[in-house]
């Protein structure tokens, strides 16, 4: 019988490569939004190529008590415009991308919501990226299923009520997951080993770690096989 493999992590908005590879190599994905929000973390922003290197896209977010607040009860401050300073963003150093045509006008759609809650955004800025990269893995979120455990206690008993035997996580987690916990609660981790692909950028020379939005509109529809290492170069 197939093990079942699960991938739990906190939403981010429009996240990197390796995010997606995660995602793609388990059988569901469980965004992880009852914890807390850290500030200067990947929850609320990202980075994409420019001509002088890389910027940051970044959600302005009402967070002076973060200390108490879990992500899913993040609030965006719209009183900044931050939706047209993003859009113009992708637009100046996108718009000789070879793809660029293919998916502003969703970019477009989807920034001019009316977004109040960070992890709505987050999460659905995950979802596009991930129909457009094809990826078909089932995703829901932890907040959902009500477990109110911390740490290692949580992402255990969220692979047991998920019915998985495998947790499929990042090399980071290695520093905190209680790796005698979820021996014996018969959840075998394995844990991701990503090696970086270089891809055709419009910017030279190529910068590593950009979101995934970066490799999908200088690619397109070969963007899944890069994640993956199979292009051809």
């Amino acid at each position: 019988m197939k093990n079942k493999r699960i991938a739990i992590m906190q939403p981010g908005y429009f996240p990197w490569l390796g995010f997606f590879e995660l995602m793609y190599k388990c059988d569901f994905f469980v965004f992880l939004d009852d914890v807390q929000y850290t500030r200067r973390d990947w929850r609320n922003r990202n980075r994409l190529r420019s001509s002088d290197g890389w910027q940051w896209i970044t959600v302005p977010v009402f967070s002076k008590d973060h200390s108490n607040i879990m992500i899913k009860d993040i609030i965006i401050n719209n009183t900044v415009n931050w939706k047209k300073k993003h859009l113009n963003i992708i637009k100046i150093n996108y718009v000789k991308a070879k793809f660029f045509n293919d998916y502003y006008k969703e970019l477009e759609s989807l920034l001019s919501c009316e977004w109040k809650n960070l992890s709505e955004l987050a999460i659905y800025s995950t979802l596009f990226l991930r129909d457009k990269l094809g990826i078909k893995t089932p995703c829901m979120r932890s907040s959902s299923l009500n477990i109110k455990e911390r740490k290692s206690n949580k992402i255990l008993k969220i692979c047991q009520a998920m019915g998985a035997d495998e947790l499929f996580d990042t090399k980071a987690s290695r520093n905190f997951l209680d790796k005698t916990l979820f021996k014996r609660g018969n959840i075998k981790i394995i844990f991701q080993n990503y090696g970086h692909p270089a891809y055709q950028q419009v910017q030279k020379p190529f910068l590593e770690y950009m979101s995934a939005l970066d490799l999908l509109i200088n690619c397109g529809s070969q963007s899944l096989e890069v994640i993956l290492g199979q292009q051809n170069n």
